[in-house]
């Protein structure tokens, strides 16, 4: 994943989001992956939290969500929002591609907005379908490329192929 970006850039990358968040709730992209009470969520370039926070009301206390973000300002951000809101069904995880997760154990992968991003996507790409289970969802949405592009990018190494181009989002199993 590229490096962490500056405070300012996080500040205002925040503030940005929230307010894409006001007008297209996260719920509309995660009802389309599919999420249920009990799953196991990578929320992979989680930023600030949003789709993290959503999920976790999904998945109740018996799902658990790993917020994966390589920006140390990420990764606190979500632990205050974590703690205020008391939340025991999040995890954070700081790396830029390794998860330290058991093999096949998420339910969903969330990668939104942050696939253009990545300086090594053969590792990301490899990761996620070490930790996903079978025919289970990786759920992906970038306004930054076009759809041929994420086309090639997700299904070009074999590793994954699409199930459905959704409204908002592409939903991947692993082959």
């Amino acid at each position: 994943m590229a490096r962490g970006k500056s405070d300012f850039h996080f500040k205002m990358m925040c503030i940005r989001f929230k307010l894409r968040d006001f007008f297209s709730p996260p719920l509309t992209m995660l009802k389309e992956a599919g999420i249920k009470r009990g799953y196991k969520i990578l929320d992979f370039g989680c930023g600030f939290g949003s789709h993290s926070i959503a999920a976790s009301k999904i998945i109740g206390v018996n799902g658990k969500v790993y917020s994966l973000d390589i920006n140390p300002l990420a990764i606190n951000e979500i632990r205050n929002t974590i703690k205020k809101r008391k939340l025991k069904n999040i995890d954070t995880i700081q790396s830029d591609c390794k998860t330290s997760l058991p093999d096949n154990c998420i339910d969903v992968i969330l990668i939104y907005d942050v696939f253009h991003h990545i300086d090594n996507k053969s590792c990301v790409l490899e990761e996620f379908y070490r930790v996903l289970k079978k025919d289970c969802i990786l759920s992906f949405s970038d306004h930054h490329m076009n759809k041929e592009d994420i086309l090639s990018e997700l299904t070009g190494k074999g590793l994954f192929k699409l199930k459905k181009e959704n409204n908002k989002t592409f939903s991947f199993i692993k082959i």
